[in-house]
């Protein structure tokens, strides 16, 4: 009997450890089992804010932003996403309506929902998405392809055709539908949506074995690189693996590819970031993927190019990608030399980095984040961390309104109402996009899962990449029992202090990220300060045997400064923006009186700026305030006039977080000013 009772407990230790290390397969990118990825998400329910800047943005993505998003997409009147898949499951009747990648908008949207019932577990949620979940699957086809516009017309026509047009998002939507259907597999341990997503992906790769290099291009935005990586690491099919190694190695393969879709040239040979953004940055967050599972260093080579050619010479300060809304091509085409194609929504050429006209897209500043985020994973190196956190603050969440029911598809660094055309895009955020929605459902998800972004594992032990109020219950990677209280007011406040709830009895590392911009930080442990070296740009490793309240404080320096861009670039010349942390500032028309003009204003260079906190839409704001220079005069009536010589007037201005301009009505913004010396 002493023996069974003995087996038995080492049976139900093992269940348990068992259960532990299975956990770890619930990230929101399951790197868990990846060889060549040195860091790995924690569960996705693992972290949960508490207090403070992510938390205030999580509160308003539950109680605003989700409901809003499924609202929008599941009302017939507004956007006809969901009614286009009750069409083509035989549901109701009619046309399909909406862009081609409106399925791809839906699946988004419903991985907004399913991330935000992995914390609140709302039963209300799980029962939306079991519905959906339905009703997509009647509209799959047998042999699992799965496309509303396409089916819809073999309803109509009896004609079963597929990827006939290569601008068609067939394969952009598969890749959104498999993201979302693997998160809620491992959110709710259902297969139900899996199941669909297996046979989309099925079909993928018998379709892939099959077709011309010149059909396969029908690539358009490849979200489906990174989606078959995950459905890899979902099913362990090694089919999977195979077909995302086939696409990668066939990008590129085609006679009349383009810069603009980033196949004119193959992957692996490619030296400058060309084209369209966001395909550009989900192409590179796929790569990632694929290189977790491969390590295939031709692919990580090529990805180093390609990142220190966009963080260097073609990524706004804010984090944002893409600026030009249209151009040409930098080297023309691979077939045709002497002709100059057109790109759009695009990256340029080096420092190419317009103000007024920046197009930087909210889809491929989220791109950027995705990207960045799959390069930490990989390399645990944070620089990666540093360039994701600064669009998150800036670029992406200047996408969406502070109470999370109005969009932005640009995100341009300036706005005046005197510019002599009209843009192509609402610089006021609207309810719903017609043009294309893409990136509301995008930004709502993306806000949903900063959580996930904020933690990793290694075999070391913890890491911390954002810093946000927040309470950690997960495991290491040998199963131990792992909790953890951070409070901090970042980034208002640089203040951040870890305590620890529960350890295992041995040695671990917890990893603190130092930003770059963090001069003299300082960390301390129980008090005592640390001694060891602490570099701006890096994690600092703190090695020891944890116990139950040993506290961990970070201090990093929250100077507002003066940044100024490579003289390369044209439109900035001479000018200056300002960053406090990881947040960039603008000046915005709201807080300047009627007799001053946001471009009639210089900031002296020796600028003192007191921080001050403020609300707008019922949300905490930090402002700067300061003193600039009137430049005089500030009407214009000719293309050039003399400088004039007048000692300039001083007056007070107020300056707020990018990402909050344009929430107080319709107003006049820049990112950039004069500087005066």
């Amino acid at each position: 009997m002493k023996q069974k009772n003995v087996l038995l407990a080492f049976f139900l230790i093992g269940l348990l450890l068992l259960n532990r290390l299975q956990a770890q397969d619930k990230g929101l990118v399951n790197t868990s089992k990846s060889a060549y990825a040195k860091l790995s998400g924690l569960d996705i329910e693992d972290v949960r804010w508490t207090k403070g800047f992510w938390a205030d943005r999580f509160r308003v993505c539950r109680d605003s932003m989700v409901p809003n998003i499924w609202n929008v997409y599941t009302d017939a009147n507004i956007s006809h996403a969901y009614k286009n898949f009750e069409i083509a499951a035989g549901l109701d009747t009619g046309s399909h309506k909406g862009p081609s990648f409106h399925d791809g908008d839906f699946y988004k949207t419903m991985e907004a929902v399913v991330t935000m019932y992995a914390i609140t577990r709302d039963k209300k949620l799980d029962e939306m998405l079991d519905k959906a979940i339905t009703t997509i699957g009647k509209s799959q086809r047998e042999d699992g392809y799965i496309y509303t516009k396409a089916m819809i017309n073999q309803r109509k026509t009896g004609v079963a055709n597929q990827f006939e047009d290569r601008l068609s998002f067939e394969a952009y939507n598969i890749g959104h539908l498999m993201t979302a259907a693997t998160i809620h597999n491992r959110v709710t341990g259902k297969t139900n949506f899996l199941d669909i997503a297996k046979k989309a992906t099925e079909y993928l790769y018998n379709f892939y074995q099959k077709a011309s290099p010149a059909l396969a291009r029908n690539a358009i935005c490849p979200s489906h690189y990174m989606g078959v990586v995950e459905m890899y690491r979902t099913t362990r099919d090694p089919r999977y693996l195979e077909l995302a190694k086939h696409l990668i190695d066939i990008k590129g393969k085609i006679n009349d590819g383009t810069d603009d879709n980033q196949d004119r040239i193959p992957f692996r040979q490619q030296t400058k970031v060309t084209g369209h953004a966001v395909r550009a940055n989900y192409l590179y967050a796929g790569v990632a993927d694929l290189y977790a599972e491969t390590g295939d260093t031709s692919l990580i080579n090529r990805l180093d190019v390609m990142w220190n050619d966009v963080v260097n010479r073609k990524m706004y300060v804010t984090g944002g990608c893409g600026s030009l809304y249209d151009g040409v091509s930098p080297d023309g085409t691979v077939y045709k030399p002497d002709y100059v194609q057109k790109i759009h929504q695009a990256y340029g050429r080096d420092y190419q980095l317009p103000n007024f006209t920046a197009h930087n897209e909210t889809c491929a500043n989220i791109g950027n984040v995705l990207w960045n985020y799959r390069m930490l994973l990989l390399t645990g190196e944070a620089k990666y961390a540093d360039v994701m956190e600064l669009a998150l603050y800036n670029s992406v969440l200047s996408g969406i309104s502070l109470n999370g029911k109005k969009f932005l598809y640009t995100n341009p660094l300036a706005f005046s109402d005197d510019l002599p055309f009209q843009q192509r895009w609402s610089k006021d955020r609207v309810g719903y996009i017609s043009l294309s929605n893409c990136c509301p459902p995008n930004v709502v998800r993306t806000i949903a899962e900063v959580s996930n972004y904020a933690y990793s594992i290694s075999d070391k032990g913890v890491w911390f990449n954002l810093y946000g109020g927040s309470n950690v219950s997960t495991t290491l990677k040998d199963g131990s029992p792992l909790k953890l209280n951070q409070v901090t007011n970042y980034p208002w406040d640089g203040n951040v202090t870890v305590t620890v709830d529960q350890a295992p009895g041995k040695e671990f590392s917890v990893f603190m990220r130092i930003p770059g911009w963090a001069d003299k930080a300082q960390i301390s442990i129980n008090g005592k300060p640390y001694t060891g070296v602490v570099t701006p740009g890096q994690y600092t490793e703190l090695k020891r045997k944890w116990a139950t309240r040993d506290k961990i404080e970070l201090i990093l320096p929250m100077d507002a400064k003066l940044i100024e861009a490579n003289p390369l670039v044209e439109e900035t010349r001479n000018q200056v923006t300002v960053k406090r942390g990881p947040v960039v500032y603008c000046l915005e028309s709201t807080d300047l009186s009627k007799n001053n003009k946001v471009f009639g204003l210089s900031l002296p260079i020796h600028s003192q700026f007191t921080p001050k906190m403020i609300r707008i839409e019922n949300s905490d704001i930090m402002s700067l305030e300061a003193k600039a220079d009137v430049i005089s005069p500030t009407n214009w009536n000719t293309l050039y006039r003399e400088v004039s010589k007048k000692a300039p007037v001083q007056v007070p201005v107020k300056l707020v977080p990018y990402y909050a301009w344009g929430n107080r009505g319709h107003s006049e913004m820049t990112v950039w000013m004069p500087v005066s010396r």
